[in-house]
């Protein structure tokens, strides 16, 4: 098993990257984000360096983008244009084959977040975290639980033509509410008590007291609590609802 596991996640590994839409729109597009806003942003911001607080937004958006959005995106078109049913008829496990996309969506989100780090560091003059490994568990722990929203969406969304549009209508409003873009200290009430409902908000959240306070990850107790709840609720979802045939289109 462990054989095929690797080797399936080599494949998706190379999938991914000779796909140029998937590696600019899911990997580049943060990165790209960071450089926008990096331009616009200075000085503090709630308290901290801008380019800090900006590095803790765009790693949050990241986790969002690429563990939920490319991964719900990826598992439905594959569904819709039957690969998922042909991947069924071979002797690649099930399991193996789901644990190698998710893998892979979470080897393409290290790398995004070093290289978000790495130019922030270089362009912006950020700076490192003081619990550099408390912050890589943050991610780690935080980016798992978008997968398992991944797989979630992924069961829930019927259609190849309309994944996209639903995970950007999920995705970039979650990031603007939760802080991704910019300060949100002047929303009013009623869109932060909304905001609070999010698991990319706690994240965030979680986020920032790791690597712009260095507080440890074990005083995270809400926010580990409320992202994992968003995580479990959908990896039960996919359990229940994912399917490998299609459901419009090709059969």
């Amino acid at each position: 098993m462990t054989a095929a596991l690797v080797h399936q996640l080599r494949f998706e590994q190379l999938a991914f990257w000779r796909t140029r839409e998937a590696a600019f729109f899911i990997f580049a597009f943060p990165i790209l984000l960071l450089l926008l806003l990096g331009l616009v942003y200075d000085g503090e911001i709630e308290g901290h360096p801008a380019a800090n607080w900006l590095l803790v937004g765009m790693l949050g958006y990241g986790a969002a983008n690429t563990a939920f959005g490319g991964l719900a995106i990826t598992l439905v078109l594959r569904r819709e244009y039957a690969q998922l049913k042909r991947i069924r008829g071979t002797p690649l496990p099930a399991a193996t084959y789901l644990a190698a996309v998710v893998v892979s969506s979470l080897l393409v989100f290290a790398l995004q977040s070093v290289v978000i780090y790495a130019l922030g560091v270089l362009l912006f003059d950020a700076e490192l975290p003081d619990r550099p490994f408390s912050l890589a568990l943050a991610l780690l722990f935080g980016a798992a639980a978008f997968t398992g929203l991944g797989l979630g969406a992924a069961a829930l969304i019927r259609s190849a033509e309309g994944v996209s549009p639903v995970v950007n209508f999920v995705v970039l409003p979650m990031a603007f509410l939760s802080g991704s873009f910019g300060p949100t200290d002047r929303y009013p009430d009623v869109i932060e008590g909304f905001a609070a409902l999010l698991p990319l908000k706690h994240f965030i959240d979680m986020l920032a007291a790791v690597a712009l306070d260095a507080e440890p990850l074990t005083s995270q107790g809400t926010a580990l609590a409320v992202v994992g709840a968003w995580g479990a609720a959908a990896f039960l979802v996919a359990y229940r609802w994912f399917e490998w045939s299609p459901r419009h289109g090709v059969s």
